[in-house]
This record gives structure tokens, C-alpha cells and sequence, in this order.
């Protein structure tokens, strides 16, 4: 029997994923079904548990792609370390891509709300938020060392604060349709003092 090449077991299990998160924007999280996820995949059960066992596991692979490419974009911004309001303008410009057309954000917000309920995917989003965290404190730790906050500034309590700034303006844009990217950037200027 001919060995199946990785490009072929790759493209199998984005397809997967790409049902999925069809199925997850059509139907919500919750509503949907290992059954769904196979007949919008149009594959066998066998093939689609070859990759996932469990819809969580599928849960836990979307969460994984999207928020690593956030995860990496943060980095990146971090890296080359701009003033704190002109990298969290850059960072959005990122989450604003998940939030239209298709993007990830609503189906992030299902994974939230599940996870006030399910202890599985409580453990999925708390991983790979905690990641997200730790991006963001790099970039605040830059911060302090380039001068823009105090030495002695508190690395945690600031990456905290500023950190929360960006899965609110996520859910402002995603729940309301405002505030527009430049509107959310003066007020927080106006907030930290920075015209």
C-alpha cells in the first residue's frame, strides 16, 4: 500500500479544520456535532478521527493556528519596539483581520463562553491566553528598558492592564461594530496621557 505524502495528511486536516470552523459559525460551538464536522468535511468518520479524536481536539487545533499567529504577530511587533500605543495600534490592526470576512474572533468568543462551562476548553483558552500574555509582556518589558515606563514599573501588573486592551476592543468591534481603530487609540491616549 503507497505511503500517503504529509502535504496529503496536511490538506486532510485543514480541511477538517475548515469544516469546522464552518460548522462552528453556522451552528455555535456548542451546537455542533462530531457528525456535522464529518458530513461538511465530506469525509469518513474513520478520516476524521484519523486526525481528531474529539471536537475538543478540533477546538484545541483552531485555537492553536489562531492564536499562535496572533501570538507570533505580537512578537514580532514587540521585536521592534515602538511606543507602547503605536504597537498596540499595530496589534490591532491584526485582530481587526479576525473579525471580519471570515475571521476567527467569533468563533474565539464561542471558545470563551465555553469555557466558563467546560473545564476542557476552560484549560484551551487559559493556555493559550496565558501565551498571548506572555508576548504581551515582552512588549511592555521593552518598555522599561527603552525608557517610556519608569524603571521599577511593575512588568506584570502593566502587562495585565494593557493586555486586556486588546480582547476589548476585539469584543467592542465584534459585539457593536465600534469603535474604529482610530477612535479606540485617542481614547487611550487620552486615558494614559499621550497625545
Amino acid at each position: 500500500m503507497p505511503r500517503v505524502s504529509e502535504d496529503h495528511l496536511l490538506a486532510r486536516r485543514e480541511q477538517i479544520l475548515t469544516a469546522a470552523r464552518t460548522c462552528f459559525l453556522a451552528k455555535g460551538l456548542h451546537n455542533t456535532s462530531m457528525q456535522d464536522l464529518i458530513q461538511e468535511a465530506g469525509l469518513s468518520v474513520g478520516a476524521v478521527y484519523r486526525y481528531f479524536k474529539s471536537k475538543n481536539e478540533i477546538i484545541n487545533a483552531i485555537a492553536d493556528t489562531v492564536v499562535g499567529g496572533i501570538t507570533q504577530h505580537i512578537d514580532e511587533v514587540a521585536e521592534r519596539r515602538l511606543p507602547m500605543v503605536d504597537s498596540l495600534d499595530a496589534i490591532l490592526i491584526a485582530i481587526e483581520t479576525q473579525i471580519i470576512g471570515g475571521g476567527n474572533l467569533p468563533i474565539a468568543l464561542q471558545m470563551w463562553g465555553e469555557a466558563t462551562l467546560d473545564p476542557t476548553i476552560g484549560e484551551i483558552v487559559k493556555e493559550r491566553y496565558s501565551g498571548l500574555r506572555n508576548s504581551v509582556r515582552t512588549l511592555v518589558a521593552h518598555a522599561v528598558e527603552d525608557g517610556e515606563l519608569p524603571a521599577g514599573t511593575d512588568v506584570d501588573a502593566v502587562t495585565t492592564a494593557f493586555f486586556s486592551l486588546i480582547p476589548g476592543y476585539a469584543l467592542q468591534r465584534l459585539l457593536t461594530g465600534v469603535p474604529d481603530r482610530a477612535t479606540y487609540l485617542a481614547g487611550v491616549r487620552a486615558l494614559i496621557g499621550r497625545a
